[in-house]
């Protein structure tokens, strides 16, 4: 298993959720676009209209959603690291085989990690930021509030898988 980065308050935006699942079944949610399209975008503001995962390093994470209004909004990013039931790294600095990304959106790279606790699952997500005017931005978008709605879904997407 890759080491963690260290964790850098003035780059990084950090959720956690304690999920009653184990944590096979988190990871079903987290990794296959069906479960995927029912909680990643706040239902309230939108929905999942695509959803790809190749999930291995250099393949595709693709989530387009469609806001209310109808806009439809392109996500592609590309995953970095695979550890099944442990560890997802995904980037939206690249696209699928690792080519480098255009696009106008705020940049991250995410680590999700799964840890086995009781019966259940502790489920962390990193958000790493390349600077503090990203951090600033992420936060002033909705998207931080966005994410922590969407993790509110996942926790009750999977409570309803089991």
């Amino acid at each position: 298993m890759s080491k963690q980065p260290a964790f850098d308050p003035k780059l990084d935006i950090v959720f956690e959720r304690f999920l009653d699942a184990p944590p096979q079944l988190v990871w079903e949610a987290l990794t296959r676009p069906e479960h995927v399209s029912q909680w990643y975008m706040p239902k309230a503001w939108g929905r999942v209209s695509r959803c790809e995962m190749d999930l291995r390093p250099g393949g595709a994470f693709g989530i387009d959603i469609t806001v209310n209004n109808g806009q439809e909004v392109p996500n592609l990013g590309c995953f970095l690291e695979v550890v099944p039931m442990e560890r997802l790294v995904w980037t939206s600095m690249l696209f699928p085989g690792y080519r480098p990304a255009v696009f106008d959106d705020v940049p991250i790279t995410a680590i999700m990690t799964l840890e086995a606790q009781g019966t259940g699952t502790r489920y962390v997500f990193t958000a790493l930021h390349r600077n503090e005017g990203d951090v600033a931005a992420n936060k002033e978008s909705g998207w931080k509030e966005g994410t922590d709605i969407a993790l509110d879904q996942l926790v009750e997407h999977v409570a309803s898988m089991k």
